[in-house]
């Protein structure tokens, strides 16, 4: 993903200092993709997002967006419900590349990196600046998240929280994620050490949680 620029504050706000939240999502392997399979992937990408997000009460179209070819970085609306973006949209993300990947019979399958982080950003003429926009990135970009992907291949989504974020959310109870299915990360990037926690429960779970959230489509009604 391409370095962080998103729409700024308006005039008069630039010097306002906020707390955020972040998600920032990334397809695995999209680089060994041609041309028009990675045009696929991004639209597939794009509608199962859009579908997690509004089975979790979500708004994609309120959120500040900065999209690369291989994925995005979002920034919600202050007044998010921040545990249904941490614990209702992964698994139903979850769930929607599996869906997904069911169906591209003969195509590679779509699997992606998400990092949920907030915390303290201010707008700039340059997009936002602070920490918060780089621990997200620094998360998702965090080789055992790479490698959660690359070693199961039962795996679609490979999701990491900020410690900050599993403190103050996962851990409450108040998402369907178990505290005790997170392993805790600490990676090392140009001289600072970031914290992380990867859900490493078992991935059919998961999405079978997501699932189970999805409101089922109404049947036609039948001519009278």
């Amino acid at each position: 993903m391409n370095d962080l620029a998103m729409p700024h504050e308006p005039a008069g706000h630039e010097d306002r200092l906020v707390y955020r939240l972040l998600l920032a999502v990334d397809i695995q392997g999209y680089t060994r993709l041609d041309v028009r399979e990675q045009l696929r992937v991004q639209r597939d990408l794009s509608g199962a997002l859009d579908r997690a997000a509004e089975g979790a009460g979500l708004d994609r179209r309120r959120w500040e967006k900065q999209v690369g070819g291989d994925g995005e970085l979002a920034m919600p609306p202050e007044e998010t419900a921040v545990a249904a973006a941490v614990g209702e949209f992964p698994l139903l993300l979850a769930a929607e590349l599996r869906e997904l990947n069911r169906s591209r019979s003969g195509r590679p399958r779509l699997r992606v990196r998400l990092a949920v982080h907030y915390g303290t950003l201010t707008a700039g003429p340059f997009g936002p600046a602070g920490q918060a926009p780089i621990v997200v990135q620094r998360l998702l970009d965090a080789g055992p998240l790479r490698a959660l992907l690359r070693d199961d291949p039962d795996r679609d989504l490979a999701y990491v929280v900020s410690d900050k974020v599993y403190e103050d959310v996962v851990r409450t109870g108040f998402t369907r994620m178990v505290p005790g299915d997170f392993q805790s990360i600490r990676i090392t990037a140009k001289n600072a050490t970031y914290r992380g926690h990867i859900h490493v429960g078992d991935p059919m779970v998961f999405a079978d949680l997501g699932e189970l959230h999805k409101v089922p489509v109404p049947a036609p009604r039948a001519a009278v």
